[in-house]
């Protein structure tokens, strides 16, 4: 199936998403540190530098028609994957500000989507 200009720009957005959020992992890594869940081993930086690399891995295989379609699929399992650290984040914050509660509660229903994104850019291309 012929990409569409919709449907490449659909990946290439995921694409973007990916790649900026996972520079932000280098970046700033200590907002990310701090819900890294407590049941993983070793130090929470390992696990944020960790997740940063593999996003930027999917964005790159996102961004390419040839592996975009894995990339996709990939990128939805990762999605899912990271879902206990909004939980932990949403966990932590129950006690701040509305404000910051939005945030972290926000980011809760906000995975579906990404997992739904993630899952069409990955079929776009079969």
């Amino acid at each position: 199936m012929e990409p569409t200009r919709s449907r490449t720009w659909s990946a290439l957005a995921l694409a973007g998403l990916l790649g900026a959020s996972g520079v932000a992992h280098f970046a700033k890594p200590k907002p990310f540190d701090a819900i890294v869940p407590n049941v993983l081993p070793g130090e929470p930086r390992t696990w944020t530098y960790l997740s940063g690399i593999t996003e930027l891995a999917l964005a790159a295989a996102v961004a390419v028609p040839r592996t975009r379609g894995v990339g996709g699929k990939l990128a939805a399992g990762f999605f899912a994957a990271v879902f206990p650290a909004n939980v932990k984040m949403a966990y932590d914050h129950r006690m701040k500000s509305p404000k910051v509660k939005a945030v972290a509660y926000g980011r809760l229903p906000l995975q579906l989507p990404l997992i739904v994104w993630a899952l069409r850019v990955g079929r776009s291309t079969s």
